[in-house]
């Protein structure tokens, strides 16, 4: 046994929690920048929970999915508002942006230079600023994760700015912040949680500490997400995903992803797609097509038992089948109305560029099996 785990300094996780913000940050300093979107659950009352205490908050709003310009906007701020902590208070998109915006305040080269696959992918030298990340969605897991998602425009693409360094000061998880979420919204980021739990229980890089996270957190969404969906107000299927998705973050982080991943990346670069639409779309042909590929080459591989496993979580039937597991998949995807790549404006035109870009990614790498460009070809047209 042999491995390496990293996570957040320090999880929060309970209903209410946001509250307890307050009283943390001020051991960071004073001078706040709050990273949120438009209308995330939960700004205002926090808000107001910080200037009660005596910190001085500077909002920096963050619409969309970060890419590079919309990074160097907020370390502009935050270095002209001599920023000493950051909260980050939204989806993954948001967490992302914080945890990016912390890293690069005194690490000052271009972007670029930092970033995996088309930049240089250098290290962080310099202390980056305390991060305090508060998830309103039950998807990402960005919230204990070591890296940040960002959208470099000019090559189309989507690529990680990854440090241990990045890892939030403070974790808090309040599942009442998720009671607000859309039905949409919740099928889409909580299908990513579902593929954060199992993409690391099959990664080359899984280790004993983060299966425990994947076999409890296959099993919580197993039973929470279509509850979550079809009621939001369901608090216990809230806080069920909520904690699906901090496993998967745990896990992620330390163990890594697949192709679900490594094709959502490029994907999300060359469209205008929601990161967690495009897992949703295509967690159930990339188990297909991995467990049908160890199959016919390497039956025998570790590999094959835990999609085994997978199908008995899911189903929560102990006597499942691999193709029990995927039939499950594609029935919840089918119940949570999941829109297929093609709702996108994903064109078959470009498949032979995507390939190009996933095959490269750095999530593809942690794939069980390594796939062949017609077998990559062959997940895309099942989720098209």
């Amino acid at each position: 046994m042999n491995f390496d785990f990293a996570t957040a300094n320090r999880i929060l996780f309970g209903n209410g929690k946001v509250h307890e913000v307050a009283r943390i940050v001020a051991s960071y300093g004073r001078q706040t920048l709050l990273i949120h979107g438009r209308h995330a659950a939960g700004v205002e009352t926090l808000r107001s929970d910080l200037e009660s205490a005596g910190v001085n908050v500077v909002d920096y709003i963050s619409s969309g999915e970060p890419d590079v310009p919309s990074i160097e906007r907020g370390v502009q701020s935050a270095r002209e508002k001599q920023i000493e902590v950051v909260i980050a208070i939204g989806g993954g998109s948001v967490l992302d942006t914080g945890k990016a915006v912390a890293a690069l305040v005194a690490n000052d080269r271009p972007i670029l230079d930092y970033l995996e696959v088309v930049g240089q992918g250098l290290p962080l030298i310099k202390p980056v600023l305390p991060v305090i990340a508060i998830p309103t969605t039950a998807g990402t897991g960005s919230e204990v994760s070591r890296n940040a998602v960002i959208s470099v425009p000019e090559k189309r693409v989507k690529v990680s700015l990854r440090s241990p360094a990045m890892l939030p000061k403070v974790a808090v998880v309040d599942p009442q912040l998720t009671l607000s979420l859309p039905p949409v919204i919740t099928a889409n980021s909580g299908l990513d949680a579902l593929t954060q739990v199992l993409e690391p229980y099959v990664s080359r890089k899984a280790n004993p500490m983060t299966d425990l996270f994947c076999k409890e957190g296959l099993q919580l969404a197993a039973r929470s997400l279509r509850a979550a969906y079809e009621h939001g107000d369901d608090l216990t299927a809230r806080e069920g995903m909520s904690w699906a998705s901090l496993l998967g973050g745990l896990a992620l982080a330390n163990a890594g992803l697949g192709a679900v991943h490594g094709f959502a990346g490029p994907l999300g670069g060359l469209y205008d797609a929601p990161h967690g639409a495009l897992c949703a779309a295509l967690l159930a042909p990339v188990m297909r097509v991995n467990s049908e590929t160890f199959l016919r080459t390497q039956p025998d591989h570790p590999a094959v038992a835990r999609y085994a496993d997978i199908a008995c979580f899911l189903t929560g039937n102990p006597a499942a089948r691999i193709e029990d597991g995927i039939q499950w998949l594609e029935d919840l995807t089918q119940a949570l109305n999941i829109a297929r790549l093609r709702a996108f404006g994903i064109s078959p035109r470009d498949f032979q560029l995507i390939i190009e870009k996933a095959s490269v990614s750095s999530s593809m790498k942690g794939n069980p099996i390594e796939l062949s460009s017609s077998e990559l070809l062959r997940i895309l047209e099942m989720a098209f």
